[in-house]
């Protein structure tokens, strides 16, 4: 996988870093695995703005994407690496021996011919799903269930990956990529190997124009608002705005606002770094 740098021949594409799309093999998606995205624009079922700055961008459609990895026993095999519009991660078109096909999110190194299964008979080789408990001490995971049967949450990002640290009866303890510590019940599934597209760190929008056709509009600095507003709206001239704090009044840049009594606090053996 590697980046591209336009040549700056438009102001928009002076600065503009582009991806090379190295690992995509085709550029059109599975008919059967596509769902309709409807726009909402920030707005709520009332019609009331409940996330600033949203609304406009690109058309698209749903990949339907595999995160259970519940078919276990059975060879699939990849017939393509594809780009999904709503994610940053690329995706693995998978067709299985009964000829059933889904979309997973593809591992670094997935290649368009390999054969990848889930469930507890399989190898710990990328691509390959399994329970935590199956899976060697310091393997590189990614897509990882936080409670059996729902479904990967955690590690699905572009280029993202944690590693197994430990086992100990009903737990593993797994290094996220936050650098937190956890541990995660050992029943849980988890993909072998670090997500794709890890240049996508590397990508440079080169012009506004681009947030907009992500679906994002632009965004009003605090400090230039009304105190009617915002908290640290106001002022005379360009006076700061105080403390940093969110639209609600919460103080930002370094508070905790996690919860000391949360339930799964018993789970982290070391907090991410601050």
């Amino acid at each position: 996988m590697a980046v591209r740098k336009l040549k700056p021949i438009t102001p928009g594409q002076r600065f503009r870093v582009v991806n090379g799309f190295d690992a995509i093999t085709t550029d059109k998606p599975e008919k059967s695995l596509l769902a309709p995205l409807k726009k909402t624009g920030g707005r709520n079922s009332q019609g009331k703005m409940t996330m600033r700055y949203r609304g406009g961008g690109h058309k698209r459609r749903y990949r339907v994407i595999d995160f259970k990895r519940d078919k276990h026993g059975v060879t699939a095999e990849v017939k393509s690496i594809q780009y999904d519009p709503n994610r940053s991660a690329f995706i693995a078109l998978l067709e299985y021996k009964d000829g059933e096909k889904r979309y997973v999110i593809a591992q670094n190194g997935l290649q368009v011919g390999q054969k990848v299964i889930s469930g507890d008979k399989a190898a710990p080789e990328i691509g390959n799903a399994m329970r935590l408990n199956a899976i060697p001490l310091g393997t590189i995971i990614s897509c990882i269930e936080l409670r059996p049967g729902q479904g990967a949450s955690i590690a699905r990002s572009a280029g993202t990956f944690a590693q197994l640290m430990a086992k100990d009866k009903k737990f593993v303890t797994v290094k996220l990529p936050s650098g937190e510590t956890r541990m995660i019940l050992a029943t849980c599934m988890a993909t072998i190997g670090a997500v794709s597209n890890s240049d996508h760190q590397l990508i440079v929008s080169g012009k506004a124009g681009r947030s907009r056709w992500l679906g994002r509009r632009p965004r009003t600095r605090p400090v230039a608002m009304n105190p009617v507003d915002h908290p640290m709206g106001g002022g005379e001239g360009r006076a700061s705005g105080g403390h940093p704090r969110s639209k609600k009044g919460l103080p930002a840049k370094g508070y905790r606002t996690r919860s000391l009594t949360k339930d799964s606090n018993r789970y982290i053996v070391e907090r991410r770094k601050k």
